[in-house]
């Protein structure tokens, strides 16, 4: 019986549309710290924490016990209903009602009868907050009938015919478990020929003369009762050929031709089950039986398939001889046909029966108690899923919801009930039913509206203790309704805690990121809401790190030497340390010649066992520090000795004293040869699971030749021994004799338990199968248990075989659950294991991070802070948060370019990062997301912020042109990368005489938007040098520089565009492309001889008077002189506008700066031309300068 539905669902897509847009508004419920002494004071509702079962069959000789235990403040008190009307116990003396609970026990012993009190049982637990139900628990008497009375004819069969002994047990609550047997109650023999059917009777395929008994008996044993019912005996006899023929030769004369007809082959014919289809409807979770039972000669064989598909791999199993296909926890995709087939030599027949597998309601999401303050909002959800789509509906306190007083906070809306701006009187009890026509599914959930001061939970004056640089965490748990706001103060009168030095956690715990010596002291935590203010103090100490300042060294020794290790320490003064010693990772050995001193290990008499890793380990109360060093022993100068080796090995092993669990080896120790034999080492085979595999099982010292051994069951034992000393290992011994140890239950349980979800509603469950022969016997399977953390009562159990894992389907996302894997044989069950946590799987997260704040800290960084996403909206493992950034435009240009999105990933808990290598004068926009294992979450809104102006780099070149007597044109481009507005343009430029000695500098200051000028008022043939660098309104970028020259007169002026026209003037030209060419030569050749030339002094000369020395805040490369003459430093070893910078200038290339290098090396690095600067989108320059190639400039360059 279930209750019955008490609202219909209603669904319309504006309310589903309204509903999703409140539950994205809705503030999340309070969380209720697991505080044994808040839990005793705060009201709280009723809650249902034990019942029986809803089918609850009971033994009528003893008394009837109706659980319902629950939990509330103030505590319940409880009612019960029966059939639906209130039970008044008080009337009835044969029922009482335990103290301070809700159970019933019912007195059969004294007089009452089960069957009179069965019915239908409800339980109702009520304060003054609410009220919780059981479910309807339908209590039945058992049953155990007798047989009725039936006269039994004997059975003749000839012999080869099929037949069928009908058992028809007597009708008993739970229906009895049948068996055969004969009259001394031993189990009648079953085959492929003759079997048990699942509805008790017994099946001959064929008879055969050894058939023929008087004694099939039938029992039907009652567990519930603990009685066996019995059959009359059925007699049972087998007409052989040779039987027939003598029974007619007595009947017939001697004229009459006669016999029977010998035992003929049959093809099958099925007996169970009848016609050629069948259907069969099971539900989702339960055990699928199927059966077929074939008649034949020979005996059929049977074979199961499944039509269109596959059995489902690992939860099927044969039984009954193959007659029987068992699937167990059966799902909706087993539905299907599946046909059975029996064959034999002559033929074959078949049946297919069609599986529907339906499902009572199983939960989705059951409803969740919700504790909340007044005027805040939440959600009951409650969804169930079934075949059929089972109905929802709610009540309240256990009364309909339609009929229930109105409550203006609440909506329902199908499966959710939606409160808003709740109250005190809101407080409640609410169930939820699932039904549809396989049984039903009800749930309690209470909303409990609560009004508290805050309360701090953490003890007062607690001490913490770190290390420095290390976190601090100080806790401050809290609990208050509406919920509390959290300060910290450091210090009595300190000021409230802020900052980037401080994280502060939604839990009330103050995080010191890296706390210093300066961070010792009295914090203060101070909670408040509207209905009150609490405070609380704790210390904080900050210790100095453990150090080890002098390690151990790596050492060689020779043989029966000493050696020793050092490892001294520097300490905190308040802590106390303590020294361990380590060889190989392991203890040091129990020996005198192993001294510990306060802060060295010293070994007397060194010997090859001596070799290995020593380690220093140092612990204190909060760190711990180690430090290692290698010792390797080597020989003793080599002096006339004996010749020492290896034994020989042992022989004549014996097994003594045999027993389960234990055996004596003995042997025979071979030769020591010359070096007394330090230990035995003993091993054993398997051949009864791992054949020709040694594995190792004891040793004992090298004096005794006996020992006793442990065995496991179910293992084939043999043994060898191999001895040791210190030369090394002999070879192993002959195999001994084997032995066979018995089965046992298993000793252990499969280890490496674990539960990790593959997809958002499944729990895969591993674990490490167990070896051969820990197996302890045949038939080695696991019970694999699982329910679902603080909301299960009851395992759910599954049994598995061959197997290492397990998949529970249909989980809530991301829940945690409590498993367990128990190994067991044909012999039984190993011990109770360990229960392990595992989830079930991660989905997407829900929600994006929200408030995500940018600040800017220069014009190439900044720094984004966002709110963690509530942990419950991240379904799965927090691994982290990700932020995508990108630019969208730059400020300068005002032009959109290709996106190219970045992404910074920041591990764990993070709530902020930084943001480098972002270009200055740009616009930018940003998103985060939230990680876990499943992957990403949604994107936050797009966060727009700039980035503010930087200096420009060098304008993109700069050309001079028209030279006249008097004036110079100067062209130049804008900087490739403005870094902001550009407020102007700076030239300087000076002259240069026949000396190469530079005269005054000039500066004049350009507008911005011009890209010429014309220099006038020069002096005649006159070389000037010129730098020039723009501005924005952060300062002055790279500057680039060149050289030019005016002309002789005007005269040469004008012959200057007629003369490179001659035919004389190409001529010449040629000669002095020839003549430079061997001045060239000649200069590369006295170079090579150590010489100098013309052009390295020129170098020298052209010093820059713009050169400052180095600056740490706008990164300039300063002054740069030889060691020898401190000359200033030459056009071309000085760092160029570009800040390239030569290689002999500096060892560190810096050409992974600028845009690259224009100067040319010869082959000792030696600077070739005289001068170099800012080359891009330029002419070709000459030797010697960067004017245009005329011949009067020509002629000029050899004055």
């Amino acid at each position: 019986m279930q209750p019955k539905n008490m609202m219909k669902k209603k669904s319309t897509s504006a309310s589903k549309a309204s509903l999703l847009l409140f539950l994205c508004q809705m503030i999340s419920a309070l969380d209720v710290p697991l505080d044994s002494k808040l839990l005793e004071e705060l009201s709280q509702p009723p809650t249902i924490t034990q019942q029986s079962p809803k089918d609850y069959i009971v033994d009528p000789r003893e008394n009837i016990v109706i659980q319902c235990e629950a939990k509330g403040k103030p505590p319940p008190s409880f009612s019960w209903t029966r059939n639906g009307t209130h039970f008044d116990i008080d009337k009835d003396a044969q029922v009482t009602m335990k103290p301070n609970s809700g159970t019933l026990v019912i007195n059969i012993m004294n007089g009452g009868k089960a069957e009179a009190y069965e019915g239908v049982y409800q339980c109702t637990a009520r304060n003054e907050r609410g009220a919780a139900i059981s479910n309807n628990i339908v209590i039945r008497s058992s049953r155990s009938p007798l047989w009725t009375k039936e006269k039994l004819e004997p059975n003749q069969v000839r012999e080869g015919d099929s037949l069928v002994l009908h058992c028809r047990p007597p009708v008993g609550l739970p229906p009895p478990i049948i068996f055969w047997m004969d009259n001394a109650f031993q189990r009648l023999p079953q085959s492929e020929r003759v079997s048990q059917g699942l509805n008790g009777d017994l099946y001959f395929s064929n008879v055969q003369p050894e058939d023929t008994r008087e004694d099939y008996i039938c029992y039907a044993r009652f567990n519930h009762t603990q009685t066996i019912q019995q059959k009359q005996p059925i007699s049972v006899k087998v007409l052989s050929v040779d039987s027939l023929n003598d029974t007619i030769a007595a009947n017939l004369s001697d004229t009459d031709i006669y016999g029977a007809k010998p035992v003929t082959e049959r093809q099958p014919i099925l007996l169970t089950p009848t016609g050629s289809t069948s259907n069969k409807v099971e539900l989702r979770g339960n055990v699928l039986l199927l059966e077929c039972i074939a008649a034949g000669l020979p005996t059929p064989v049977i074979r199961w398939i499944k039509e269109g598909g596959e059995l489902p791999a690992n939860r099927t199993f044969f039984e009954n001889f193959k007659k029987t296909l068992k699937i167990i926890d059966v799902s909706e995709a087993d539905s299907g046909n599946y046909k059975c087939i029996a064959r034999n030599i002559l033929g074959s027949t078949h049946h297919v029966i069609s599986v529907t597998v339906k499902a009572a309601p199983y939960w989705i999401t059951a409803p969740r108690n919700l504790v909340l303050s007044p005027g805040e909002d939440g959600t009951l959800i409650c969804r169930a899923n079934g075949n059929p789509k089972p109905s929802i509906s709610w009540l309240t306190n256990g009364v309909p919801i339609a009929i229930a007083p109105e409550d203006p906070s609440r909506k329902v809306d199908g499966d959710t009930i939606i409160f808003s701006d709740v109250q005190e009187r809101s407080s409640a009890v609410y169930q939820c039913n699932a039904s549809n026509e396989y049984g039903y599914l009800l749930a309690n959930a209470f909303v409990n509206v609560l009004a508290e001061p805050p309360r701090i939970l953490t003890p007062a004056n607690k001490l913490y203790q770190v290390i420095a640089n290390n976190p601090a965490l100080l806790d401050c748990a809290y609990f208050g309704s509406p919920k509390p706001e959290i300060e910290w103060f450091k210090g009595v009168k300190g000021s409230i805690l802020r900052g980037n030095e401080y994280v502060f956690h939604d839990n009330g715990t103050l995080e010191i990121p890296l706390a210093q010596k300066d961070s010792t002291g009295t914090y203060t935590c101070v909670a408040r809401n509207e209905l009150g203010k609490i405070q609380n103090e704790v210390q904080l100490e900050v210790k100095d790190p453990t150090m080890i300042i002098k390690q151990p060294e790596y050492k060689v020794i020779q043989r029966a030497g000493q050696v020793s290790f050092e490892c001294t320490i520097k300490h905190d003064p308040t802590l106390i340390p303590t020294v361990i010693w380590l060889k190989d990772n392991g203890e040091l050995p129990d020996d005198e010649r192993f001294l510990v001193g306060k802060d060295n290990l010293t070994i007397m008499n060194v010997t090859d066992k001596d070799d290995g890793t020593y380690t220093c380990i140092i612990n204190t109360t909060l760190d711990s520090v180690s430090a290692s060093a290698v010792l390797t022993v080597v020989a003793a100068p080599p002096t006339p000795a004996i010749i020492y080796a290896r034994p020989n090995p042992p022989f004549d092993l014996e097994l003594t004293g045999q027993l389960e669990r234990s055996i004596e080896l003995s042997w025979i120790p071979g030769d020591e040869n010359n070096s007394p034999i330090t230990n035995f080492l003993i091993e054993y085979e398997d051949g009864l699971h791992e054949p020709g595999v040694w594995h190792y099982q004891t040793e004992v010292p090298g004096t005794q030749t006996t020992v006793q051994l442990k065995l496991s069951p179910y293992v084939n034992y043999s043994f060898r021994v191999i001895a040791v000393n210190e030369i090394g290992r002999s070879q192993p011994s002959e195999p001994s004799e084997q032995y066979l140890t018995k089965a046992a239950n298993p000793d252990e349980n499969p280890s490496n338990v674990q539960g990790i979800g593959s997809e958002p509603d499944n729990l895969v469950i591993t674990w490490e199968s167990l070896k051969g022969f820990q197996s302890n016997g045949p038939g080695l399977q696991y019970k694999v248990s699982w329910r679902q953390k603080d909301f299960d009562d009851e395992w759910t159990s599954v049994i598995v075989a061959n197997v290492s894992k397990y998949i529970v389907s249909g989980t809530p996302t991301f829940v945690p659950y409590e498993i367990k894997v128990q190994a067991l044989n044909d012999l039984g069950y190993a011990p109770e294991p360990s229960e392990v946590i595992g989830h079930s799987g991660e989905d997407l997260p829900m929600v994006a991070p929200g408030n995500v704040q940018v600040h800017v800290l220069n014009s190439t960084l900044a720094k984004v802070h966002w709110d963690p996403v509530p942990l419950k909206t991240v379904r799965g493992h927090l691994q982290g948060y990700k932020v995508y950034y990108w630019k969208v435009q730059s400020l300068s240009r005002r032009s959109r370019r290709h996106v190219e999105k970045k992404i910074l990933t920041f591990r764990g808990n993070k709530t902020f990062g930084m943001l480098p290598g972002l270009e200055p004068y740009s616009s930018y926009k940003l998103n985060v997301r939230v990680v876990n294992g499943k992957g990403e979450g949604p994107a936050s809104p797009d966060k727009v912020f700039k980035t503010p102006e930087g200096v420009p780099s060098s304008p993109s070149f700069l050309k001079i042109t028209n030279p006249t007597l008097d004036s110079l044109t100067l062209e130049w481009g804008s900087p490739t990368h403005p870094n902001g507005v550009l407020t102007s343009y700076i030239l300087k430029f000076q002259p240069i005489n026949n000396t190469h000695e530079l005269g005054p500098l000039v500066e004049i200051r350009i507008p911005a938007n011009e890209s010429s000028l014309i220099l006038k008022n020069l002096n005649y043939s006159t070389r000037y040098k010129f730098y020039f660098n723009a501005q924005t309104s952060v300062g002055s970028g790279s500057q680039i520089t060149e050289e030019a020259v005016t002309i002789m007169d005007e005269a040469m002026a004008s012959r200057q565009v007629d003369i490179a026209t001659q035919g004389w003037f190409i001529g010449l030209m040629c000669a002095v492309a020839l003549l430079i060419l061997i001045l060239l030569i000649v200069c590369f050749i006295r170079r090579n001889k150590g010489g100098k030339y013309p052009v390295k002094e020129k170098e020298d000369a052209h010093a820059d008077p713009e050169i400052q020395p180095m600056k740490e805040d706008d990164g300039t490369f300063g002054e740069y002189s030889d060691a020898e003459d401190h000359k200033p430093l030459k056009k071309g070893s000085r760092t160029p506008s570009d800040r390239t910078v030569k290689k002999e200038d500096s060892d560190d290339s810096l050409v992974d700066y600028g845009e690259g290098v224009n100067g040319q090396f010869n082959e000792d690095g030696s600077f070739i031309g005289q001068y170099s600067g800012k080359k891009e989108k330029e002419p070709a320059e000459g030797n010697e300068s960067s004017e245009a190639p005329s011949p009067v400039n020509a002629m000029n360059s050899f004055v």
